[in-house]
């Protein structure tokens, strides 16, 4: 396996648990646990999902706070490796290159890049917890001027540990998630924040604390008591999403109401809160009791919505003419995406590049034998497709074993099928990456429903044979 992060300790607590006999290995290309809970140390970094469902689904969280910091979710992960003996199959330092199928023999041969130099791995199902971004770079526009700015340029993504906001202006360049985070946590570190964004997000408040899981584990026992209450938070996330898509006015309506509640009846919720696109055509941005809007209400935080003209000496200049004085310009721009770590994949000494690829059932791939992808949601917890996506190939891989197959290969078929996006979603790093990515198709297996229930029903009980091809017997 690729990746010790939310995902990759989930996939190996399946295998080790539904797949008993089979022996794994995790492969890690940084020094500790976590993913991208341990990569990104920026203030505030939190969750952008209730943990009740971003937490995995056999090891309830614990933690008094639904939107939990970044450390707490760290410390879960490690503690979730730990407690189940997942820690000690992963190997730190550990950097895949390239994989090589062979069908003559049925394995992937794994070049890895490890502290003690070059080695090769073998396995006869590889399976990717890698996520989907780099972690080696982020994603920053070329902005005229920028080296005649004075001040300080930082990429969340690379936080530095010496970084002092206090009494300083920081301008923080963005409007997602990461934005919306960082500017009410530098607001609380002394700083002025000023967002910078070229178009608003769509930002809703959310308790920190769920009131009904308190109540939920003061009256139940342990166990029921987390069944209930990630049942309730996967119906209220499915319900609230199929809400917008159906109703996308009346939504998006209702979202610049409970900002402008937040903000007072005097603030610009038209120009600052109220995007150009309907309600989860992009993620929607959660803020935990509404900070960022506490922020803005108490003058310590601000929002300019325009478009970046240039880097000046202090600070930045926008095309409508104002200039926003800056110490410390923060570019909260955006990730770069990279499957399966960048590494080089081939089948039978065949090149295989994944955005010529369908992706099945948005696990795996067709035509490309045994690999599979964990891949989360987009509108909902990642982890709650993460641990279908782990369990599905855990039941395959038992299939095979029952069957006496080496291979299994997605094969679309003779049927046509017509192409589509493997994340519909309108957003900057997504359309960056439109070239990169692999292609859902029009029908199933093909598509990726989105949808938990549906993803549940076909994934741990559907058919398992469709549109796959069983080969190379033991």
């Amino acid at each position: 396996m690729m990746g010790a992060g939310l995902s990759g300790i989930g996939a190996g607590y399946h295998v080790q648990t539904e797949c008993a006999d089979r022996s794994y290995v995790i492969l890690e290309a940084r020094s500790a646990i976590g993913g991208t809970w341990d990569l990104f140390r920026y203030p505030g970094i939190r969750s952008d999902s209730d943990m009740f469902t971003l937490g995995y689904g056999f090891r309830p969280w614990t933690g008094a706070k639904a939107i939990a910091d970044g450390a707490s979710i760290r410390d879960y992960i490690r503690e979730t490796a730990r407690t189940f003996g997942i820690d000690r199959h992963i190997r730190y330092g550990h950097r895949i290159r390239s994989a090589a199928w062979s069908s003559a023999d049925a394995v992937w041969t794994v070049e890895v890049d490890t502290p003690e130099g070059a080695r090769t791995f073998t396995c006869a199902f590889f399976l990717a917890c890698s996520g989907y971004y780099d972690y080696a770079r982020g994603h920053t526009p070329i902005f005229a001027g920028v080296d005649s700015f004075a001040g300080r340029i930082v990429h969340p993504q690379f936080w530095p540990a010496d970084l002092d906001v206090s009494g300083k202006r920081v301008v923080v360049i963005g409007s997602g998630a990461t934005a919306v985070t960082l500017v009410p946590a530098l607001a609380e570190k002394g700083a002025h924040v000023t967002m910078l964004q070229r178009s608003p997000s769509y930002v809703v408040a959310m308790p920190a604390e769920d009131i009904f899981a308190q109540r939920m584990r003061a009256w139940l026992p342990a166990r029921l008591a987390h069944r209930v209450i990630r049942a309730r938070s996967i119906l209220v996330q499915m319900a609230f999403y199929r809400l917008a898509r159906w109703r996308p006015a009346a939504t998006r309506t209702k979202i610049a109401a409970m900002a402008q509640a937040r903000l007072g009846p005097d603030y610009d919720v038209a120009t600052h809160f109220t995007p150009r696109y309907d309600p989860w055509d992009q993620r929607m941005c959660l803020v935990p009791d509404g900070d960022l809007f506490k922020a803005i209400k108490a003058d310590k935080a601000a929002v300019a919505t325009d478009r970046v003209a240039r880097f000046t000496r202090d600070g930045v200049a926008l095309e409508s003419g104002v200039e926003l004085p800056a110490d410390i310009i923060v570019t909260a721009t955006g990730l770069e995406i990279l499957l399966l770590g960048g590494i080089t994949l081939s089948v039978d000494g065949e090149a295989v590049d994944l955005a010529t690829c369908y992706s099945y059932k948005g696990v795996m791939f067709s035509d490309v034998p045994n690999l599979a992808l964990v891949f989360g949601y987009t509108n909902a917890s990642w982890t709650l497709r993460a641990d279908l996506a782990s369990g599905y190939v855990c039941r395959l891989l038992n299939t095979m074993r029952r069957r006496g197959m080496r291979q299994v290969t997605p094969r679309l078929g003779a049927t046509p099928v017509s192409p589509l996006p493997f994340v519909d979603f309108t957003s900057g790093y997504i359309a960056r990456a439109a070239g990169k990515l692999p292609t859902q198709a029009d029908r199933r297996p093909w598509r990726m429903r989105h949808n938990y229930v549906a993803d549940m029903l076909g994934l741990r009980f559907g058919q398992i044979d469709r549109e796959l091809e069983f080969s190379n017997p033991n």
